[in-house]
This record gives structure tokens, C-alpha cells and sequence, in this order.
């Protein structure tokens, strides 16, 4: 059954819980970017795995998780070092997403987001630095968590752009999402929030959803009414200059930041990428620390925007990517293009370091769309309890049928 999918680069990895609490007797999948005791990681690439040594100890996230009753079953693929959207491998090939037969899964979390929804496990671990489970959740038809920057321990994990990454998490509820956030999130940082949520305004980011594709627009109205009916709304344009330069804002800080992790092992071993993989890396190569200096202030007087404009009653809705899951096998150019436009809607987060959530919705074609909130910072734990009671309120237009 689970080969049927290829979501794993090591099914037969288990680790039985350590404790027991409000997680236990589920079971759990990671990407293969966290440490996990006796297991090497090949972060989606064999030279990787040739050039690095077990784990000693397990990292922290999945180290907190076997502490409240949730058991480890298996190690999900990934993109080559985290740094692709689509989820094709060139080594290892593509899991299958099951929602969307012949569609990418998304990525880089493609393994964790094709585990969960193809049922192989209840929720599974990802990481997000520039929509690497937010995308593949939408894509695969799942919920996705990305914490705000700094509230989930990265400890045991692969960096890819330090001042960017995050532990994010997916399941096929609500509730599991919230339990696994109860879990991974540093309480002393993150703001305590019950189920009514205290969330007042819905802001509509109009720039954002004109970057969707009409067909993906359409699908998300009738739950946008809905919400509508429910909070204070009104439309908001979060980038005058507009979210293309937004992206090259990000684009510049991340791939300079990349550069500065992996440089080094790549410029020693001269690993074998594959396409769009490589390019990436090589004009992450070109980067100079001038340019990542100038774009410091840019991102910094982004986030102090949206963190106004949010504040601790305000959630940004928009659609979490700009079309459904495209097709396997694309040429080249039309992935990259597709790409450039799922970072206008998945930097907005990341820039601003905020925490968001995409929910599933069943698209008119059949295929799977998401809907994203974003909350202040820190807001995390009201926003996962808000998500929960909206699904459960909303069950039918919150879920893929």
C-alpha cells in the first residue's frame, strides 16, 4: 500500500513513543531533514546521504512529539535540499499525490503532504522557508501549519535560510493540527489561545487574490461568504510597489542565506542536481553580501507593515497558491513561471516571519484548492484554535469530499 505512493525514503523507520499524552496512539511521518537517531538524512540528494553520518539524537520537534504518546513511521522524501515548490526529485522520483492523480504533490515537503493524504499517517513533520508546506498542502488537499519565525524549535534540523525556516506540520483536521501545535510550540513565546480565537477582522488581500487564477478564485468564494458573514471584512492592499518586488526581496535574502549554508559542501563535493534544482543554486552562488544588506531594511519595514495592519484581532485571508496542482512533467519554464507566481502569495508570511495556516477546499474540477490565514506574530496557538472550530462549523466547504 505504501509503495503505491512513493512518499518515503525509508518506510521501515520507527520510533516508539517515549511518553504518553494528547497525541498518543497516533503515528507520524518526518521529512528527511530531521534527525532522527540512527537514521541518516539524505535532504533529497545521495551525495548528502553519502557525506553525513547518522543521527546522534533525535531533533527536538520529533524528540517532543514521542514524549506525548505520537509514534514515528517513517521518513518522508523531499525536494534536493529543500529548495524547489513542485516535489519532483530527480533522484528518487515523485510521490504520487492522491488527490490529484497526475498532479505534483508540491514541495519541498512532497513526502510528508502525500503521507497524510493518502492516510499512511495521521500528521507528518515538514519544513517552510519559502511555502514548503503550505504549498504541498494545498496542492495534496490537506491542512498545513507555518509558525510564526522563531516559535518552533529548528534544533536537529537541516537549515536551508536560517533567518526564514520553520517547522511546519500537516494533517487531514483541525484537531490533530491543533494537538501537534500544542506540542511543538514554545509556550514562553507564543500567546495562549482558546477555541474562541478573539479574531475580529478578516482582511482580504486584494493583491493577492488577483494573482489566482480565476478558476481558483471562484472556488474559494462561497467559503469567503461564509466568513464574511461572520467577521468584520474589508479588503486591504498589503504592496504598493507591488508582491513582485516583494519576492525579489525574499528571493535576494534566501538565496544569499542558502548560499552561506550549502556553499561550501557544494563548492567540496560537486553534487549532481537536478534541473531547475541547479540553476537555483548557482545563481544563489552570484549573491553578494551587498545585496543581501540592502534588502534587510526592505524586509524589516515589511514586516512592522503587516504586523500593524494584523495586530492581535485581524487575520489576512488569501489563497494559499495561485492554481491547482499543476501537471507531472512540465517543461522547465513553465514550472519556473508557475513558481514565480506561488511566491507572491507564499512570501507574504515568510517575509514578515507570521504564522498561516491553509485549510482544503474541494475545487469545482475536483482537484484540491486552499484557503490561508495568517495572524500577527505569535498568534499562532489562537489562530490553530480558530481553524479548528471554523472546521468543525464549516465542515462541508472546509474539507476535500
Amino acid at each position: 500500500m505504501r509503495s503505491l505512493w512513493n512518499a518515503y525514503i525509508d518506510e521501515d523507520l520507527r520510533i516508539e513513543p517515549s511518553g504518553g499524552g494528547g497525541l498518543q496512539g497516533m503515528t507520524f511521518a518526518v521529512k528527511d531533514v530531521f534527525a532522527v537517531k540512527g537514521h541518516a538524512n539524505a535532504a533529497g540528494n545521495p551525495a548528502w546521504l553519502a557525506t553525513h553520518q547518522p543521527a546522534a539524537q533525535h531533533a527536538d520537534a520529533v524528540e517532543r512529539l514521542l514524549s506525548v504518546g505520537a509514534r514515528l513511521e517513517g521518513a518522508t522524501h523531499t525536494d534536493e535540499l529543500m529548495f524547489s515548490l513542485n516535489g519532483e526529485n530527480f533522484h528518487y522520483g515523485t510521490p504520487v499525490n492522491p488527490n490529484a492523480p497526475g498532479c505534483i504533490p508540491g514541495g519541498s515537503s512532497s513526502g510528508s503532504a502525500v503521507a497524510v493524504a493518502a492516510g499512511l499517517a495521521d500528521f507528518a513533520l515538514g519544513t517552510d522557508t519559502g511555502g514548503s508546506v503550505r504549498i504541498p498542502s494545498a496542492y495534496c488537499g490537506v491542512f498545513g501549519m507555518r509558525p510564526t519565525h522563531g516559535s518552533v524549535s529548528m534544533e536537529g534540523v537541516i537549515p536551508l535560510a536560517p533567518s526564514f525556516d520553520t517547522v511546519g506540520w500537516m494533517a487531514r483536521d483541525g484537531d490533530v493540527l491543533w494537538e501537534v501545535g500544542k506540542t511543538l510550540l514554545d509556550c514562553s513565546v507564543v500567546q495562549s489561545g482558546g477555541a474562541d480565537g478573539g479574531f475580529r477582522r478578516l482582511l482580504v488581500a486584494s493583491e493577492a487574490w488577483r494573482s489566482a487564477d480565476r478558476p481558483y478564485r471562484e472556488a474559494l468564494q462561497l467559503p469567503l461568504r461564509v466568513l464574511e458573514s461572520e467577521l468584520v471584512c474589508r479588503p486591504v492592499e498589503l504592496a504598493p510597489e507591488g508582491l513582485p518586488q516583494w519576492v525579489q526581496t525574499f528571493r535576494t535574502l534566501q538565496g544569499y542565506e542558502i548560499w552561506s549554508v550549502h556553499g561550501e559542501w557544494i563548492r567540496r563535493h560537486q553534487p549532481q542536481f537536478g534541473p531547475g534544482i541547479a540553476e537555483r543554486f548557482a545563481w544563489a552562488g552570484t549573491l553578494r553580501k551587498e545585496d543581501y544588506v540592502r534588502m534587510l531594511p526592505v524586509r524589516q519595514a515589511i514586516k512592522e507593515s503587516l504586523t500593524r495592519l494584523l495586530g492581535t484581532d485581524g487575520l489576512l485571508v488569501l489563497p494559499t497558491a495561485p492554481c491547482t496542482a499543476p501537471r507531472s512533467g512540465l517543461a522547465s519554464e513553465v514550472t519556473e513561471s508557475t513558481r514565480a507566481k506561488v511566491m507572491q502569495l507564499s512570501c507574504i508570511a515568510g517575509l514578515a516571519g507570521l504564522p498561516q495556516v491553509t485549510v482544503p477546499i474541494a475545487g469545482r474540477d475536483g482537484l484540491p484548492v486552499g484557503l490561508s490565514f495568517i495572524a500577527g506574530p505569535y498568534q499562532d496557538l489562537k489562530l490553530l484554535g480558530w481553524i479548528r472550530e471554523a472546521a468543525r462549523s464549516f465542515a462541508a466547504i472546509f474539507a476535500v469530499q
